[in-house]
């Protein structure tokens, strides 16, 4: 039997965390979930280990530190590689990435080496997002779309599914980015390598409860990531 795991970055998400693992735990698809914690003063990481404490498929990794999105995903790829996991899955912990979309990402890597749970194909959307937010996410999907020729409508989406041989031969020492940014090095690698890129349709969620994490830094570092990226693809 093919393992599926997911991955779930964290920090100070008390408020989501509880709720979010116990709905993947009772999805028809069986999971192994891997909570990635940056050492969150809220006790984030406290609450995920009294569930791993309960349930065998919850596992937790404690950093010592706020060290990043980026890292985080490549701790978490690695943890479920190693734990026999065949289909490895990412998302956020604050239900902006619903986990009734989990069964079909995981299905649809049947299909296609890389699966993204896209807000910009036939039948995704977002909701309880701000005009600006849309018009900015719009915009920068366009732009890394254009400038680094990647096959899919939403590069920015940490809602994925790789296939294991991916994560086994994606070159993760050698990714420069981190945050946000990092997912879009992630696909322009393994673009480049010629695995297959596929979108299923999410309705994405913008977050309830706690604060966002995305700041005017974190969209300066994409964009220096994809001038980065697109220089290096140029000028071959």
């Amino acid at each position: 039997m093919q393992l599926n795991s997911v991955i779930i970055p964290t920090y100070n998400e008390r408020e989501n965390i509880v709720a979010l693992i116990g709905e993947i735990l009772a999805l028809p698809v069986p999971f192994e979930v891997f909570v990635v914690d940056d050492n969150s003063p809220d006790g984030t990481g406290q609450l995920a280990d009294a569930m791993a404490a309960r349930n065998p498929h919850v596992h937790v990794l404690h950093r010592p530190g706020k060290l990043g999105l980026g890292t985080a995903h490549i701790a978490g790829m690695r943890a479920a590689i190693e734990a026999g996991c065949f289909r490895v899955c990412t998302m956020d912990a604050d239900f902006s990435h619903h986990p009734r979309h989990l069964p079909e990402l995981v299905e649809s890597l049947d299909k296609w080496d890389i699966v993204i749970g896209s807000r910009y194909v036939a039948g995704g959307g977002t909701l309880h997002c701000t005009a600006s937010r849309k018009a900015l996410s719009r915009g920068a999907n366009l732009f890394a779309r254009l400038v680094l020729g990647l096959p899919a409508t939403d590069t920015t989406a940490g809602f994925r599914g790789y296939r294991r041989p991916v994560l086994e031969s994606a070159p993760l020492d050698t990714i420069r980015s981190n945050g946000y940014s990092f997912l879009i090095e992630m696909l322009f690698l393994c673009a480049q390598k010629g695995y297959t890129v596929g979108e299923i349709p999410i309705l994405f969620e913008n977050r309830q409860m706690g604060s966002s994490k995305i700041s005017r830094t974190e969209i300066l570092r994409a964009l220096q990531t994809v001038a980065r990226l697109g220089w290096s693809r140029w000028g071959e």
